[in-house]
């Protein structure tokens, strides 16, 4: 699909990155295009799912939500049923951010943010542990966010 982004259309999307509220006529001064021109390649992207969708980038320290943790998870099998179950749970639950199955010694990295240590510890107990499947965990907090922009390079 990237191959079929020219130019001005990553340059859209850079700008958009980094600015999901820029006013069309602005965005289109930026690229270099009309804001027509623009306004179209902007319906086609989002037609098309690379634009998945436009929201707000909170800060989770104001919101009470200081303490970042990824989380190792290993299942007690690895079945297509295991694997089916888990997804829809861990997809319910709301204190996790991301969730990936990966390759490796482990089954699954969880990434999570909660407000402390003590509130990191009911969420493994109430919410990770009760997972379908789950016999194994291994937890990293994190010190320092180096980088979490989230940009995508283009």
């Amino acid at each position: 699909m990237t191959d079929q982004l020219d130019r001005l259309d990553r340059a859209i999307l850079g700008v958009l990155q980094r600015e999901g509220r820029i006013a069309t006529v602005e965005l289109a001064e930026r690229v270099g295009l009309s804001p027509t021109a623009t306004g179209e390649r902007l319906r086609r992207l989002q037609k098309e799912g690379i634009i998945a969708g436009f929201g707000a980038r909170l800060d989770p320290h104001r919101l009470g939500l200081g303490l970042l943790v990824f989380v190792e998870v290993s299942l007690d099998k690895t079945t297509p049923d295991i694997f089916a179950r888990f997804a829809a749970a861990v997809r319910r639950a709301p204190e996790v951010l991301e969730c990936h199955m990966v390759a490796g010694g482990f089954d699954y990295l969880v990434k999570t943010r909660v407000a402390d240590m003590p509130a990191y510890r009911r969420f493994l107990g109430e919410v990770l542990l009760s997972l379908p499947g789950v016999t194994e965990t291994r937890t990293y907090a994190v010190m320092e966010e180096v980088k979490s922009d989230g940009i995508l390079p283009l």
